[in-house]
């Protein structure tokens, strides 16, 4: 009976994949508020200063290209990397994605009502963040088929962007664990972006991700 008991309590929502999006909603919904304050206040931003300091620029200038760019870069490739690594980079993806990326072309677009209004803040962050969430879970479904699990490891939110150049051999070697197909676009994608002298990572990454969509891993 006390197996059953706790056997139920580790697959309760808690434990489920659902809760994990729920989590990335309300973590982004903070970040997200905490730029709002910063652009209201002038204080509050929860990012490296080097990256605020892109922002501040665009503030000043009205050119909200490069901090744009910049954020909008980091979460395209957090969020292919969270599903494959089983890591998501809260500093890539939320604090510099939807603290600085997604604010700058939303001022780029001269839409400031989500970053002057608290409550409408709370509610863009906590959406962005549950699509965020969810996204992820999805990849990771039609990736990794019915496996719960990724490799072994569940999506963990953590790893700052110092260590993300240390994951490239890290992601190779899980892809060729996966499956010969992914393993293998996870080394040409790997070596393309070598060549182009670009981090690995991200092209492990793509690799791996391209290949998986036409050569699933089936669990069963």
């Amino acid at each position: 009976m006390e197996n059953q008991e706790q056997q139920t309590t580790l697959t309760g929502f808690w434990y489920s994949e659902w809760a994990f999006v729920l989590f990335v909603g309300m973590l982004s919904a903070g970040i997200f508020t905490g730029t709002h304050m910063y652009y209201v206040y002038h204080i509050g931003a929860f990012n490296d200063i080097a990256v605020v300091a892109m922002l501040e620029g665009g503030i000043k200038t009205g050119a909200y290209g490069a901090a744009a760019a910049f954020g909008a870069s980091f979460l395209f490739a957090r969020v292919l990397e969270g599903p494959l690594v089983g890591i998501l980079d809260i500093g890539g993806a939320l604090q510099t994605g939807i603290g600085i990326g997604v604010p700058a072309m939303l001022l780029g677009m001269g839409v400031t009502a989500p970053l002057t209004s608290f409550p409408l803040a709370l509610v863009t962050g906590g959406g962005l963040g549950v699509i965020i969430g969810t996204i992820i879970v999805l990849i990771r479904k039609f990736t990794i088929s019915e496996n719960s699990s990724t490799f072994g490891a569940d999506v963990m939110m953590g790893a700052g962007n110092a260590s993300g150049r240390y994951l490239g051999p890290l992601i190779i070697i899980s892809a060729t664990m996966a499956s010969i197909p992914v393993g293998l676009g996870s080394v040409i994608g790997a070596a393309l972006f070598y060549l182009w002298q670009k981090p690995i990572a991200g092209g492990a990454i793509l690799g791996a991700m391209l290949l998986g969509a036409f050569f699933p891993i089936l669990t069963k």
